[in-house]
């Protein structure tokens, strides 16, 4: 997909970079893969606010995406490429040879009536998901499993991808877009190709009221707030936040690391991800 820019003949078109859909499908999506979505508006179910800045937005279907691809041996037609608001890539229907149909996330390079498969022994083409021991060396894949059985975690959203860069008794070594190296289940499945729509990264709103219409207000600065809202709060005209900057319940931020310690999927970390 290219990018669409804009004549400022406006003051919101003015920069205005957006991905060019006019490939995808136009109509709805299948009623039989959808179901309706509530926004929280960042609030858990004691109405408190646990995520910041999120509220309003347009309606919502969410689809459901088959991250398992348990059909095995059972051959697929790619019927057409669709829009999902709830992801930055774009997905595929699927039709299988028995008349079922399903969501996939789909691949760079992918068309429509292209044919995918999901086996232990299936060639090496882009959509087609096998087992990660049985992918060579060198490939791109994306939709990792991460977890043997629980469906496809790692390398999902737009432009993302992992490499298989070797083999370790009965493990895989995948490097990761991110720049991290990872130990993977042999017996884990994975999608080849890398997840479509690149050039997300390179979007730009052009306007605030772009971004609320995805569901996201305003972010205010902690400085600007009162005691009883922010840590970084009060005092009279601009002052400093202090020592080290925190976030509204105290803890350090900007390069404090939150990670658990002795989490036990470190030692399926070879190499930490680049700065």
């Amino acid at each position: 997909m290219a990018l669409k820019s804009y004549n400022p003949v406006t003051s919101a078109s003015r920069g205005l970079v957006l991905v060019d859909r006019s490939s995808l499908w136009r109509k709805g999506p299948v009623k039989g893969l959808v179901c309706g979505k509530k926004s929280s508006g960042g609030r858990n179910s004691r109405g408190r606010i646990t995520m910041w800045h999120r509220g309003g937005g347009h309606k919502k279907l969410y689809r459901f995406i088959d991250f398992f691809r348990q059909k095995w041996d059972v051959e697929a037609v790619v019927e057409r490429l669709e829009y999902d608001p709830n992801r930055t890539a774009f997905i595929a229907l699927l039709r299988y040879a028995d008349g079922e149909n399903s969501y996939i996330i789909a691949p760079q390079r992918l068309a429509v009536g292209d044919r995918v498969i999901s086996s232990e022994k299936a060639d090496v083409k882009v959509g087609n998901c096998l087992k990660i021991l049985n992918v060579p060396v060198g490939t791109i894949v994306h939709n990792i499993e991460f977890r043997l059985g629980k469906g496809a975690q790692l390398a999902r959203a737009a432009g993302t991808y992992g490499q298989i860069v070797g083999r370790d008794s009965g493990k895989v070594i995948v490097k990761l877009s991110s720049g991290e190296v990872r130990l993977i289940n042999g017996e884990c499945r994975a999608t080849v190709g890398a997840v479509s729509n690149p050039d997300q990264k390179n979007v730009n709103l052009g306007k605030a009221g772009r971004n609320r219409w995805m569901g996201w207000r305003p972010v205010n600065r902690g400085s600007a707030m009162n005691p009883v809202d922010h840590p970084h709060g009060g005092g009279e005209g601009k002052t400093k936040c202090g020592r080290h900057p925190v976030t509204p319940w105290g803890k350090p931020t900007k390069g404090y690391k939150t990670r658990r310690k002795f989490k036990q999927s470190d030692r399926c970390i070879l190499t930490r991800r680049s700065k």
